[in-house]
């Protein structure tokens, strides 16, 4: 059995200069838990496969293709593998997200 404590790993660099923790990665996925302060964003880009993402924490607005909403806590979405998608946080609060890309991509997410 392997626990992790995502707390404890450290934020990988990316493109988006944001938090981003990989929780998990095996031959066939990979998971990240992405955190967003107050005011922070991804930028709007395209993953190779599908996403989907867990809330973990707060409340944040979520952007995948033409279709905008505000999610929080407990909410599963699905975005569809190359369709443009980005996450925001406009609340006053901390924003935390699990992203699990299925199958684990063999190409580079593209920032549009």
């Amino acid at each position: 059995m392997k626990i992790t404590d995502v707390n404890s790993l450290k934020s990988a660099p990316n493109p988006h200069q944001v938090d981003a923790r990989k929780a998990y990665e095996s031959p066939h996925a990979v998971a990240v838990v992405i955190t967003l302060q107050p005011g922070e964003s991804l930028k709007k880009h395209i993953t190779p496969v599908d996403v989907f993402f867990y809330v973990l924490e707060g409340t944040g607005i979520i952007e995948i293709g033409g279709e905008r909403a505000t999610t929080g806590k407990d909410c599963l979405i699905e975005s569809p593998a190359r369709i443009p998608h980005r996450w925001i946080n406009e609340s006053n609060g901390i924003f935390r997200v699990l992203v699990v890309k299925v199958p684990k991509p063999t190409e580079e997410t593209k920032l549009l």
